[in-house]
């Protein structure tokens, strides 16, 4: 009797294992199928435009955005700027994988034969026109406001980095700004703001130099950056 009690126990067991495996394996299954589908599916196709520089007629007052019209405190750009912006952008926007991002060279291309004016009068028309030129369904604006260099080390300073710009994503096919970030930021020492103890360890917990201020700072605006499919439905 215990001898036939143990083997229906085994037997249980057994039927219960093959059930167990059974459902993993189908759900194993799913999971995969699922993120086949995902990965099938193709991404949106992004047009990154290299920063421009806004200059108003009144820095002391600050500088504008032209298409938010948010303001930002004015200040000096560091020579080159422009383009480390651009550079540090579209490394983040690679990484990030949300999108198949047309190449640079592409976009300066398209930009060259264009005026740029209208990017300041009416940056989001300009956008689109530009993003139906290329057959783009997003296009990013960058205008930076202000990149100037910490005077010191990253021990200590007598003048730290200061950072300021905006980000706006165009959706071309209605030419709605899909997402804005902004960054607006001079460094300053831990006993000022502990508010900002958080970001200050992820920052290396020292005064960084305007690229690696930049850098952080595009970091931190573009975790904001919502997914694919919200972004085609933002309004």
């Amino acid at each position: 009797m215990d001898r036939m009690s143990c083997g229906r126990r085994k037997a249980a067991v057994l039927r219960m294992a093959l059930v167990i495996t059974g459902v993993i394996v189908l759900a194993s299954g799913v999971i995969i199928a699922s993120n086949a589908a995902e990965a099938a599916e193709p991404k949106p196709e992004l047009a990154i435009l290299p920063f421009f520089v806004q200059r108003g007629e009144g820095p002391s007052r600050g500088e504008v955005c032209p298409l938010c019209r948010g303001l930002h405190q004015s200040g000096s750009i560091l020579p080159g700027a422009q383009n480390t912006m651009t550079r540090l952008l579209y490394e983040k926007m690679e990484t990030q994988g949300t999108f198949a991002i047309f190449p640079l060279e592409r976009v300066e291309e398209a930009l060259s034969r264009s005026d740029v004016k209208p990017f300041f009068e009416k940056p989001d028309s300009a956008a689109v026109r530009l993003g139906k030129e290329l057959n783009a369904d997003f296009v990013f604006l960058g205008y930076l406001f202000r990149f100037e260099q910490r005077i010191g080390s990253a021990m200590g300073v007598e003048k730290p980095a200061s950072v300021g710009f905006d980000l706006h994503l165009v959706r071309v096919k209605d030419g709605n700004v899909a997402w804005t970030g902004k960054f607006d930021e001079t460094q300053r020492p831990l006993s000022d703001n502990l508010l900002k103890i958080g970001s200050f360890f992820r920052r290396g917990a020292k005064w960084l130099t305007a690229e690696e201020l930049a850098s952080a700072g595009l970091g931190e605006t573009l975790t904001a950056l919502p997914g694919a499919k919200e972004l085609e439905e933002a309004r």
